[in-house]
């Protein structure tokens, strides 16, 4: 299984927004401990999805950054990424560890302690936990759990954790003090004036 890196990059691609933009900047400057996770929005079809995550790849790949699938468990298969990773809604953590196999990283959503020590014991490789705090780069988030809340999972379980859901290079600090291993962000990255410096700032502080 491919090492995890602190700076998952979730691909934002909602209107007017360019991700292979935002990645070509950001992988100079973060590839050591970058991860990109392709998402797209729940109207593109499989072959959008497809044809992202192969553009993704081809720039992933050079750099040894590891590339997941969100959601779309046979996209990544198809495409031959690292693994994927799976929300509440999407297929139980047990059947996606089926269907990646033992060696594909597997990530799983989770905001309370029992989820995610379910997922683990599922086969989860690694957690997003959140939203940490409001965002609106996805519609029909739960409220936000904040830092005590993944702090509660992080004592729960002994996989990485990733905090997600509104994350600055600011909020880092103290989101490592609770414990958690890395972030995930999409705007603080896709909304930036800058991206590589952003990129830059958020890895400083992971890393610090």
């Amino acid at each position: 299984m491919p090492s995890l890196g602190r700076l998952h990059l979730i691909t934002d691609t909602r209107p007017g927004r360019d991700p292979l933009a935002v990645l070509d900047a950001v992988l100079p400057v973060a590839r050591t401990e970058l991860v990109v996770q392709v998402r797209v929005e729940d109207s593109a079809t499989d072959r959008q999805a497809y044809e992202l995550t192969r553009r993704v790849l081809a720039r992933c790949t050079p750099y040894g950054v590891p590339c997941l699938v969100n959601d779309r468990l046979h996209v990544g298969l198809a495409t031959g990424a690292a693994g994927g990773h799976v929300g509440a809604d999407d297929l139980p953590v047990a059947a996606a560890r089926q269907v990646l196999g033992p060696a594909a990283v597997l990530g799983a959503t989770a905001r309370e302690p029992a989820t995610a020590l379910a997922a683990v014991t599922d086969g989860a490789s690694y957690l997003g936990v959140g939203p940490c705090r409001a965002t609106t780069t996805k519609d029909g988030l739960p409220p936000p759990i904040g830092v005590a809340g993944v702090r509660a999972v992080v004592e729960a379980v002994e996989v990485p954790v990733i905090a997600i859901g509104g994350v600055t290079a600011a909020d880092v600090p103290e989101l490592r003090a609770a414990g958690a291993y890395g972030v995930a962000v999409i705007g603080a990255l896709s909304g930036a004036t800058d991206p590589a410096r952003a990129a830059a700032d958020l890895v400083r502080a992971l890393t610090w």
